[in-house]
């Protein structure tokens, strides 16, 4: 990825260091961030939800320079890394924290320290349930994933709600669609979610049939880049073969990330929006949903 995002010389006082006179009077930082991210969404629309708005780092970077003291500067970096990072399209960060009036004791011209972070490929996840409290099982599910180890939430989708597709009659489901960063691979983040099914009582005796907690891996990375996999394993496909048909799973996708792309399978070279996918099929099934934490 060679798009990036520079922001340099965001300058503020504040109070960091080992030393007791600079934890009192303070002195000026001067803080370089570099953002590595796909550029090509904003590029295409035009529109700035498809990027990362660099007032808001600036405000993020000032705001951890005037914030509470670290007596090391590696500590200052590292926060406002972690921070950057918080940005679902931001991949990899470069942070530089210059502190020119270091008390070095010689003649200088600065000092500084610079770090490098990178977030996990991107995981797409689709969660459903149609028997018991629907809405407090999906609400369940997504704090079990927050608190996943190797997992970071980024974003969740309002919830819908879809009338079932194929299988034996049963009741409605709600659906919803959580977006993170993986550190784990896509075989220990698929077997993460059957345990997370598994902690909320489904069972596989009916293919297609009622669950209390259905939650499919559709997607890990992002499609067309180096992160991509794409798998025809029969215990591990990816993308899912039969996202890009399923109204339930791109309508919440398409709500919490107007500009997502689908793989339409493993086999398949052709990458589509899904925005665009979903002007094909029919949305009659799927309505809105009760919103999280209402029953």
């Amino acid at each position: 990825m060679s798009d990036a995002i520079v922001l340099q010389g965001v300058t503020a006082r504040g109070h960091h260091g080992v030393l007791e006179s600079e934890k009192r009077d303070g002195q000026t930082f001067v803080v370089d961030v570099h953002l590595t991210l796909d550029l090509a969404p904003a590029g295409r629309s035009d529109d700035l939800a498809a990027t990362v708005n660099y007032a808001e780092v600036a405000s993020l970077v000032v705001a951890r320079i005037a914030g509470p003291s670290f007596d090391l500067i590696e500590r200052l970096a590292e926060v406002i890394a972690d921070d950057v990072l918080a940005f679902d399209r931001v991949d990899e960060v470069e942070v530089v924290v210059h502190k020119p009036e270091a008390p070095v004791g010689h003649p200088f011209s600065d000092v500084q320290v610079r770090i490098r972070r990178s977030q996990g490929p991107r995981a797409v996840i689709a969660l459903g349930s149609n028997l018991g409290d629907r809405g407090q099982t999906l609400s369940l599910a997504v704090d079990a994933l927050r608190e996943l180890p190797g997992f970071t939430v980024t974003s969740v989708s309002p919830l819908v709600e879809t009338e079932p597709v194929g299988g034996p009659d049963q009741p409605p489901y709600l659906n919803a669609v959580v977006i993170g960063r993986a550190r784990l691979g896509p075989r220990e983040l698929l077997e993460a979610l059957h345990r997370i099914e598994a902690a909320h009582g489904r069972t596989r005796e009916v293919r297609w049939g009622a669950r209390t907690l259905d939650l499919d891996l559709i997607q890990f990375g992002s499609p067309g880049s180096v992160d991509e996999v794409v798998s025809t394993d029969e215990s591990l496909t990816l993308p899912h073969p039969r996202a890009g048909e399923r109204a339930f799973v791109l309508v919440p996708w398409a709500a919490v990330d107007p500009h997502a792309r689908l793989r339409l399978g493993p086999g398949d070279e052709r990458i589509r929006p899904v925005r665009e996918l979903l002007g094909g099929l029919d949305q009659s099934g799927v309505g809105p949903g009760p919103e999280w934490g209402q029953p």
